[in-house]
């Protein structure tokens, strides 16, 4: 049965079969465009992708809310095109899919599903399996042996009840085998990933056995085939030990050409090159027509093909970037469609055929829910543990799918019988995702430190909970903050992550010049025995933690990434150039990366930030170069090159953002994406969280100016906890020699000095949006009364400071208070003066700002509205994102760098 020779041969005998030229006037000379023509099939087949494409996204972007895999939805989508739904209409079946264009649709699918299980094979990893060999072997075994006896004996009574007598009952009874032990490896990849499970121990296990359950289940499909297509028993053996040797042949001599070819190519270093590309291909078909031809499904050869394809240098992922989309996009909707054509769940009419039903589904799960669990209990893992590996590996998706396609294609599975499994491996894939998320919520997940059988583990929260953070952030004013967790996320990051990491480093000890004729040869040896003398390695405890954030896609590749996690730390780039930049200024870099959905970043950096017990989250806004569409104009620089106050909105990072929220920007996406994380962020963290407004970037047509290495910082002070914390850090980076700041205290007079509650719930209803953001406890009169009297202590410490070991960083601050009737107005003015100040010094301005979404001691609103009819507006996102006082600083032209604090949540 080589149904993709067959399939082939077919549409040749069509095309051959009718000589003369078709009609060119197509629609305009009255032609049907769904008419069949076998000639020129395309017309009809454009309009059958089409109808399949849309019909799968559909449905896709209902169940990614449901948090489904994308196979339910060309599952189900396939179903419905079938007899089962809109074959009931009547002429659907013969306009849209006509019997006579089915080949060339079932060589197109066919091709496709080569080209996925190529893809299948470069997902697995044989050193999954080695690493974890000792507890994946146990599941993988009992999730394989248990599922197959039940398939075998439920196999039993279907044959006698609904399977004609010409099919050998062992063929049937393999095949059925064969569909209730297989686990659907890449959708299991895909839940895996997306239920933030493959740092868990349970990820781990189920990955490493999923990868041996799925090896074994094509082998067993290949051996099915080859049983099948035998006419005896020493065919049957002549075709398995063909099939065996063509294995052999791939894994020991092919593999080893094509690593050579790999490095020959520089396709290990830089990515797969045109030719190696050209070479994989022809092997990938070569190997498909070869399995074909001696009687093994065509899939097996091309499973084998990417098995084979060198991991080292990323090149399997490389290679899957570059097919995946055409064949999750096109290709796999075509063969679930085929798949839904023979599918009619209309022939379940009778309580037999449903009890039959009932019976596959409920025999299907437990055979591998209780063989998986009670191995994985076996193995030492809890019972909740245990049962969330078995709901796991009980995933059937496309791989079950396949293996009934193909035994419906050969004749051994009936219609009837064909739908009720079809129904099986639907409610068993839809099963899985709710079924771990109730069994293994996130407060009792088990992370794993080190990937391999051995595991240390950590319980999510062991390191503080709840209970911990609130106590790590909510120490008293003036703490020193010495764990920084930054967050990288795109490399024009980078240089402004490394200027704000160097100003929380611990200063130089001062360097003494000694006379070159007093030195000895002893001090001469005494030095060259310290490599490092002028920066302490631990100075101070300071430690960082790098977080390297990659979006979660729907793409295969994505969830590669995310398996192979180990490699993509070691070998990026950023989190290399970071660490590096830690190792030169004697400061630990830890790294680690994270690849989760774009809607749970936030809480990925949150959630991170709190097992590492960090300080302070430290998060870049996009540097201005980045978002800016345009190049500034000249007419807006003075005769000697200074830039006046207007000139400023050019270089504005924030005027992506403002064009994507009023014009619908399609080149703003960036921005306003970037502007959801940090909101997420702001809204889901339990640490003290500070964005870094980088607008000191090279300008096209100005000349860079030199920077003598200092900085001034400007503190606006207006009270409430994320003033303070700006304070605070204010404080502690004045440690620094190289630093001072001035810090003005701001009240309002003639005017009320704090919003009421009913004003401050109106201010946050006003300030809602579609995008998530931050949620404080209900403000009451105490909690204001709390907060007013922690600003006047914080204040006093600093004012008149009693601690001995402040007073070098309080030297170098400047303290003032004002009182103004327009606070705003008096900010822009101050900030814009130390900014000509600091530009005619060579030095540098940072203000530090509060986001003051909460407890707020002034309401700015009405001013702000005054400042943005003056100086030009922003979108409503800036203000949700940075808050009035930024947003006040952003638009009145002001060229210096911004730092923007939000306290912890429930730290107060």
């Amino acid at each position: 049965m080589p149904e993709f020779s067959g399939a082939v041969i077919d549409v040749a005998r069509r095309v051959l079969r009718k000589r003369e030229a078709p009609e060119q006037g197509g629609l305009l000379s009255g032609q049907d465009p769904s008419a069949v023509n076998t000639v020129d099939p395309l017309r009809l087949w454009i309009i059958q992708v089409g109808v399949i494409i849309l019909t799968t996204q559909v449905l896709a972007l209902g169940l990614r809310k449901m948090r489904q895999p994308k196979v339910i939805a060309e599952v189900i989508g396939g179903i419905l095109l079938g007899p089962t739904a809109f074959g009931r209409i009547p002429g659907f079946t013969q306009h849209i899919f006509p019997q006579d264009s089915r080949p060339f649709l079932s060589l197109v699918a066919n091709i496709g599903l080569c080209l996925f299980l190529f893809l299948v094979g470069l997902e697995i990893d044989a050193a999954v399996i080695k690493r974890n060999a000792r507890l994946s072997v146990t599941v993988a075994m009992a999730g394989m042996c248990l599922p197959f006896g039940l398939g075998a004996a439920l196999a039993v009574p279907l044959y006698n009840t609904f399977i004609d007598s010409s099919v050998k009952f062992t063929n049937f009874m393999l095949f059925t085998g064969v569909a209730y032990s297989i686990t659907a490896f890449p959708v299991l990849c895909r839940i895996l990933t997306e239920l933030k499970l493959l740092d868990t121990t349970v990820g781990i296990v189920v990955l490493s056995a999923g990868v041996g359950n799925d090896i074994i289940g094509w082998t067993l499909l290949a051996l099915s085939v080859a049983l099948v297509n035998a006419g005896s028993g020493l065919m049957a053996l002549w075709i398995l030990l063909t099939c065996v040797g063509w294995t052999l042949f791939l894994l020991f001599i092919v593999r080893r050409v094509l690593y050579w070819l790999a490095r020959r190519t520089g396709s290990i270093r830089d990515g797969p090159t045109m030719f190696f590309m050209t070479i994989t291909m022809l092997l990938v078909f070569g190997s498909a027509f070869f399995t074909d031809i001696i009687g093994v499904h065509a899939i097996f050869g091309a499973f084998l093909a990417g098995i084979i394809v060198p991991r080292e240098g990323g090149l399997a992922i490389a290679l899957t970037e570059k097919l995946e989309d055409m064949v999750s996009i096109i290709f796999l909707p075509l063969y679930f469609t085929l798949s839904g054509l023979s599918t009619d769940l209309g022939l379940l009419d009778n309580g037999i055929t449903w009890g039959y039903t009932v019976a596959i589904c409920a025999l299907a799960y437990f055979g591998k829910f209780g063989g998986c669990t009670v191995a994985a209990r076996f193995a030492g893992f809890t019972w909740r543990e245990a049962s969330t590996i078995g709901s796991l590996m009980s995933c059937k998706g496309l791989v079950e799918l396949i293996v009934l396609n193909v035994g419906l294609s050969a004749g051994i599975l009936s219609p009837r019988v064909f739908s009720m499994f079809v129904l099986e491996a639907l409610l068993l894939t839809f099963m899985t995702t709710p079924a771990v998320s109730f069994l293994y919520p996130p407060e009792m997940r088990v992370r794993a430190s080190a990937i391999g059988s051995n595991f240390a583990n950590v319980r999510d929260g062991a390191r503080g909970g709840e209970a911990g953070v609130h106590e790590r952030t909510g120490q008293h004013v003036g703490d020193k903050r010495t764990r920084f967790t930054v967050v990288l996320d795109k490399i024009e990051h980078l240089p402004g992550m490394m200027a704000l990491t160097q100003l929380i480093l611990p200063p130089p000890p001062l360097y003494t010049p000694s006379d070159p004729h007093t030195l000895t040869s002893d001090t001469v040896d005494s030095k060259s025995s310290s490599p490092t003398p002028s920066i302490p390695p631990t100075a101070d405890g300071l430690s960082i933690d790098a977080i390297r954030l990659i979006e979660l896609s729907d793409r295969t590749s994505a969830v590669m990434k995310s398996s192979n996690v180990e490699q993509l730390v070691a070998t990026d780039p950023l989190l290399d150039i970071f660490g590096t930049f830690g190792a030169l200024h004697g400061v630990p870099v830890s790294s680690s990366l994270a690849i989760v959905p774009f809607e749970d970043l936030g809480a990925s950096v949150s959630d991170h930030a709190r097992r590492s017990d960090s300080h302070l989250i430290l998060v870049p806004w996009l540097p201005p170069h980045y978002s800016v569409g345009t190049a500034p104009t000249q007419d807006n620089t003075g005769p000697e090159g200074a830039t006046t106050p207007r000139a400023a909105p050019s270089h504005n990072p924030f005027d992506a953002l403002f064009r994507a929220t009023s014009a619908g920007a399609d080149e703003d996406d960036v921005s306003l994406s970037h502007s959801q994380f940090i909101r997420g962020l702001f809204g889901s963290s339990k640490t003290d969280v500070a964005l870094f407004v980088d607008r000191h970037q090279p300008v096209r047509g100005v000349a860079k100016t030199s920077h003598a290495g200092t900085y001034k910082l400007f503190v606006p002070f207006f009270g409430g906890p994320d003033d303070r914390l700006a304070l605070d850090f204010a404080v502690q980076l004045c440690a620094n020699s190289k630093i001072s700041a001035t810090v003005v205290r701001v009240t309002k007079c003639d005017a009320e000095l704090a919003p009421s509650e009913s004003q401050e719930k109106a201010k946050i209803a006003q300030d809602e949006g579609v995008f998530p953001d931050t949620v404080y406890g209900h403000a009451t009169t105490q909690t204001r009364l709390q907060s007013e009297t922690a600003d006047n202590i914080a204040w006093a410490r600093y004012t008149r400071p009693d601690d001995p070991s402040l007073t070098p960083a309080l030297s170098r601050i400047e303290f003032d208070e004002v009182s103004t009737p327009t606070p705003l107005h008096y900010l822009i003015e101050r900030a814009l003066a130390m900014s000509e100040s600091a530009a005619d010094e060579r030095s540098r301005l940072l203000i530090l700002t509060g986001r003051s979404r909460r407890l707020a001691v002034e309401n700015h609103h009405a001013e702000l509205k005054t400042v943005m009819e003056e100086h030009g507006g922003v979108g409503s996102e800036v203000k949700r994102t940075v808050g009035d006082v930024t947003t006040a600083l952003v638009v009145s032209g002001c060229q210096a760098s911004m730092i923007v604090f939000q306290t912890a949540l429930k730290s107060e």
